[in-house]
């Protein structure tokens, strides 16, 4: 009997487990290669995930709602005609974390003892013994501890980032070493450790516990929700946020979309005013580098390269996928990136590198009726850029003879939230006027 092994995909190189979320096919359904299969919510992305072989699901062995390390097998395909499903195994109890370790109180004496050197590690087969290194403060460093603490420089660069030291986290590669995965993962929970010299405390994230009354539905955060939530209030935490907003009038590209928007659905495209807002947004962030950098520390991050977030928002939460190189794509390779993106973030077809590098973020709750907003900044970026609802309004205009007068235009506003710690008023204000005068005169020949 031909039995293939369904398991649990690693979906980046950051990412060492998933969530079965919700399964597409029950057992004894016949399933096509590359058929979805069931769906997984990791930290990243939630993705649908195709069949490996077409037969018979035989056999399911996580259920949905359990999380489960990558590589894990999660079900059995019977690849014979005619094949017996295998009724599903209960599903094994979660296996008990370990406890953290309690806080031991200080000493009564106001002047501690030195630290102990820590216990020596377990006897690992290999030609080179550890061999004790005296430490700064008097101790011995193993070949391990320093092992541990130096990790790779990826690794240092996320700690120094985020201003964390790394010899806090508990290590679960070779030896202790901090691995990406425990450096990201120490990050998402908002877990304490000492912070490096000169950074600013950021607490655990807590949300408070409020009483369900009776009738009330209530559900667990999904791991996109939690990971969101926790984002944004470590965001307005870290961040000084500080709105600005303009008027834009949208009448002449009203009219070029008129003319063109025909032609650009013949080529796969569509013509969108927030194709146009992208467009103007990556061409100016050029001229106003300040905009699209981050902040590291005490030291500023002038970013390269001009890679555009678009904020989209989905039945089960917010996800925000990556234009890369904005600026260098023409206002058809914007309208092409945005609906492809937007279509695979709704299918669940997005990779973990399609969601991350962003330097600026675009979002647009103006295709919902909403007249203005103050977007909460996309951690690391500096500046988020809101887009209001577009539509036709009373606007007073100079007439020919220099008498004022009534016109319908079209109109809608942009705003933009910017950390103040970098970003200054009268920056922020000249990167909005600049990418104004940019929608307000798009050149017909860059459509």
């Amino acid at each position: 009997m031909a039995r293939i092994d369904v398991l649990m995909p690693q979906m980046g190189e950051s990412i060492a487990e998933g969530t079965v979320s919700k399964w597409l096919k029950k057992i004894g359904d016949q399933v096509k290669r590359d058929e979805p299969l069931f769906e997984i919510s990791t930290d990243k992305v939630d993705a649908e995930i195709p069949a490996p072989a077409a037969g018979v699901l035989a056999e399911i062995k996580v259920q949905e709602g359990q999380t489960v390390p990558v590589q894990t097998l999660v079900a059995v395909i019977d690849t014979e005609k005619g094949a017996v499903a295998t009724p599903p195994a209960p599903p094994a109890p979660p296996a008990p974390r370990p406890e953290p370790p309690k806080p031991t109180p200080p000493p009564a004496v106001a002047t501690a003892a030195p630290s102990a050197p820590p216990a020596p590690a377990p006897a690992r087969p290999g030609p080179t013994p550890a061999v004790p290194v005296p430490k700064g403060d008097g101790g011995a460093e193993t070949a391990e501890d320093r092992l541990r603490k130096r990790s790779t420089p990826l690794v240092r660069k996320i700690a120094a980032e985020h201003h964390v030291d790394i010899s806090t986290i508990p290590g679960t590669g070779f030896a202790g070493r901090v691995t990406k995965q425990d450096i990201l993962g120490f990050l998402e929970r908002g877990a304490v450790a000492p912070r490096l010299a000169g950074a600013a405390p950021v607490g655990p994230i807590e949300h408070p516990v409020v009483e369900a009354w009776p009738g009330d539905r209530v559900e667990p955060f999904s791991k996109i929700r939690k990971i969101t939530a926790d984002h944004m209030i470590m965001s307005r935490r870290v961040s000084a946020h500080v709105t600005s907003f303009f008027e834009v009038d949208y009448t002449q590209i009203a009219e070029l979309r008129r003319r063109h928007k025909q032609a650009y659905a013949e080529r796969g495209a569509n013509l969108t005013y927030l194709a146009f807002i992208a467009k103007a947004c990556a061409e100016t962030l050029r001229q106003h580098p300040v905009v699209n950098a981050a902040v590291s520390g005490d030291t500023i991050i002038y970013r390269r390269d001009i890679n555009v977030g678009i904020a989209v928002a989905l039945e089960w939460g917010l996800i925000v996928p990556v234009i890369k190189h904005a600026d260098e794509l023409s206002l058809m390779g914007m309208a092409r990136a945005i609906s492809d993106l937007g279509e695979r973030a709704r299918a669940k077809k997005l990779s973990p590198d399609e969601i991350q590098r962003g330097t600026f973020t675009i979002t647009n709750p103006g295709v919902f009726g909403s007249y203005a907003g103050a977007p909460i900044i996309n951690q690391p970026q500096v500046a988020i850029l809101g887009v209001g609802a577009i539509e036709k309004r009373p606007k007073v205009v100079t007439l020919p003879d220099g008498s004022d007068g009534l016109a319908v235009r079209t109109l809608g506003m942009v705003s933009m939230s910017y950390d103040h710690r970098v970003v200054d008023g009268a920056d922020a204000d000249r990167f909005l006027a600049d990418v104004k005068a940019m929608l307000q005169g798009f050149p017909e020949g860059a459509v």
